[in-house]
């Protein structure tokens, strides 16, 4: 029975090798993608403000049209929707390498490839984590889906350090030719995942199952307060991401403080490739409510004291005890909201849900920066208040019996 509940079991489970290593590649190319984009722009226009919209474009447009990629999701089936979705990434992040050694480069072309970029993003991000609890039995999606979120803690670390590395010695041309063939190698992986039917039915419209979309996660208690405490959890993390620089600023020089900052974000994302790993032992089945609960309590403490009022030491350890704990909350979220949500159902779900967690990030960078200037510490306790409310909102989702109920 331990044998079967290894880490090691997992391989013989018929496509979920190929998947990962898929969606290895394509996080990998994702997180390059975006660092590459700017100073590929800078390279070629020298306009920050340009980088800057750039990079909402790149983002923002998938965003919004999350609910639609969850309806193809569901119609078409999620191991055709991800395959789309690496094709055409694949191809876009090479035309803009093609069109850069042609010197065809303008403006209105970056957006008009980078916003379709944009629109197929939410096919990949979500349909990866729709077809895990398709492929994997119940009694081992804990695990999978601690791997699955090392994978984003490890990628978080390489991908952008891979980026500027390129960048430097090949140029953003290579660069973005190198992240076309991550996309290709992953829409190519994908051959060895079973070719999973779409479970909606293509009897009813696509527009009202989209709408149904949005109202499964707005009427679900348990997908609208997990929408509520993480993406209350994510201001947490968006406040940390301003405030860690500024933090390390006043200490070092910036030449020096540039490389403490990447090495922190660098080591806290191992943290949380470790913390995925355990967390995928902990059998999170039926008590994902307080493992987060936990995990985001942990997490205020560490970024308020503890990061905030230790000097550097304290922020190297609050930012490492924060790094470990998401490993337990994203597994155990993951976990709940695949348990509690119809398979029928789950693309729109992921795709709704995963844009509305990531709504939080934004929202504490912009609080960070308004606050930061006229206190630091009250930052870091903004950062820690979040995670506090995040943990409240956690508990207060039903247990299994009153979600039945």
């Amino acid at each position: 029975m331990e044998q079967q509940n290894s880490y090691r079991a997992l391989v013989r489970i018929p496509g979920l090798t190929p998947l990962i290593v898929a969606a290895t590649l394509s996080r990998l190319a994702g997180r390059m993608f975006i660092l590459t984009l700017v100073l590929f722009v800078l390279a070629r226009f020298s306009s920050p403000a340009l980088a800057g919209w750039l990079t909402f474009a790149a983002i923002v447009p998938g965003l919004l049209i999350s609910p639609v990629a969850g309806v193809l999701l569901d119609r078409v089936g999620p191991t055709i929707a991800v395959r789309i979705d690496m094709i055409v990434s694949a191809a876009l992040t090479g035309a803009i390498s093609v069109i850069s050694w042609l010197d065809w480069t303008t403006p209105p072309i970056l957006f008009f490839l980078v916003i379709l970029f944009s629109l197929t993003g939410p096919l990949g991000t979500a349909g990866t984590r729709t077809l895990l609890p398709r492929l994997v039995p119940s009694h081992a999606l804990d695990r999978a889906n601690a791997i699955d979120t090392a994978v984003y803690a490890v990628v978080d670390v390489i991908g952008p350090a891979m980026a500027g590395i390129v960048v430097a010695w090949l140029g953003p041309e290579s660069a973005m030719t190198m992240i076309s063939l991550f996309y290709a190698g992953a829409a190519i992986c994908l051959s060895g995942v079973p070719i999973l039917p779409g479970l909606a039915s293509k009897q009813t419209s696509f527009w009202r199952q989209m709408v149904e979309g949005i109202q499964i996660v707005a009427r679900q208690p348990t997908l609208r307060g997990l929408a509520v405490s993480y993406s209350m959890y994510q201001i947490t993390w968006g406040v940390l991401y301003v405030v860690v620089p500024v933090f390390v600023a006043d200490h070092y020089d910036i030449s020096t403080g540039s490389s403490v900052t990447g090495f922190l974000w660098a080591a806290m994302g191992t943290a949380g490739g470790i913390g995925a790993l355990f967390a995928g032992h902990l059998r999170t089945t039926g008590r994902e409510r307080h493992i987060m609960a936990i995990g985001m309590v942990i997490t205020a403490l560490a970024a308020w004291p503890v990061a905030a009022e230790f000097g550097f030491g304290g922020l190297a350890i609050g930012l490492m005890l924060a790094g470990v704990m998401t490993g337990p909350i994203d597994v155990a979220l993951l976990t709940l909201r695949q348990r509690r949500t119809d398979p029928k159902q789950l693309g729109r779900v992921m795709s709704i849900s995963m844009s509305l967690n990531l709504a939080g990030f934004p929202l504490g960078s912009a609080l960070a920066g308004m606050i930061i200037t006229s206190s630091l510490s009250t930052t870091f306790v903004l950062a820690g208040i979040a995670s506090i409310v995040a943990a409240i909102a956690t508990a207060s989702i039903p247990s299994d019996m009153k979600a039945a109920a």
